[in-house]
């Protein structure tokens, strides 16, 4: 299958363009869901692709609110390659979009290749696998106890190096999962200098920030994003779909593009025992 078949065409494409400041990529970021937004400058010739970015960006730099320094360079690809080779390439630059580009043109965008836009294909069975869920999952996951305030959750998300986090109960069980593009969702642009959990609990309250705070008190200057203290239980998703390991990487595919989620926890006798991303369901194709 090529990858003109399964991306989506400049023409229906939402871009930022430079000059431009975090607001614009955190704004479209927020009210589409996407893991990034391509960046783009009106020259006399056109518009022409200047580059990514993504909320990975936008988190881990949050003193910076220049677009063009936020940007980053990501591989580009044709609209004649396929989707196989598309894979290979999103695993190995460890991106979820790429670009696609004019043959002999690299600065003319004319479209998006998501790595929904793969799973989409693969669970529609238009690119074939013999893959099952326990071929592909990883049986280390990312968790994360309810009560904890949503900053000190995205810190943690943020030092895994994952986009997710299993949401723990009071008895250790699995009661919810928090993803990054629900903690994008709800960040706010501040101004001015932040106090690094200065405000997310009190001394009176049950969860001591400075507990966690001791391991490395900082100030942080100019600190514009800035997350509520609630716990994430209020910010997490409590219907968590979940995939046995038997099952085969389309139906993991299918739960995917239904649900409209990136990772799936995968359950063996009624007991968590993995997470399965869609980057994992690349390895399929």
């Amino acid at each position: 299958m090529k990858i003109a078949d399964a991306m989506t065409p400049a023409e229906e494409l939402v871009t930022v363009s430079l000059p431009g400041s975090r607001d614009d990529a955190l704004e479209y970021l927020q009210e589409r869901e996407f893991s990034s937004v391509p960046v783009v400058r009106e020259t006399d010739e056109g518009e022409r692709y200047r580059g990514l970015v993504s909320r990975d960006d936008l988190i881990e730099h949050p003193d910076e609110d220049d677009l063009a320094l936020l940007m980053r360079e990501v591989p580009t690809t044709t609209a004649d390659a396929t989707l196989h080779d598309v894979a290979a390439l999103m695993l190995d630059a460890g991106t979820r979009r790429v670009p696609v580009v004019e043959v002999d043109d690299d600065d003319t965008l004319v479209g998006i290749i998501t790595i929904t836009d793969v799973i989409r294909a693969l669970a529609r069975e238009e690119v074939g696998t013999d893959a099952v869920v326990d071929d592909l999952s990883n049986g280390t996951v990312n968790t994360t106890y309810a009560g904890t305030p949503l900053p000190v959750a995205e810190r943690e998300i943020g030092l895994a190096d994952v986009p997710y986090t299993v949401v723990l109960d009071d008895d250790a069980e699995m009661t919810g999962m928090l993803t990054e593009a629900d903690i994008v969702a709800v960040a706010e642009i501040v101004e001015g200098e932040e106090d690094a959990g200065a405000s997310m609990a009190g001394d009176d309250e049950d969860w001591k920030w400075e507990s966690v705070k001791a391991v490395g008190n900082r100030y942080v200057p100019t600190r514009n994003v800035e997350f509520p203290g609630e716990p994430t239980s209020a910010f997490m998703t409590e219907d968590v779909v979940t995939v046995s390991k038997r099952k085969s990487a389309v139906e993991a595919a299918q739960l995917m593009i239904t649900n409209d989620i990136e990772q799936i926890p995968v359950v063996s006798g009624g007991e968590l025992a993995g997470v399965l991303r869609d980057v994992h369901l690349l390895e399929a194709i």
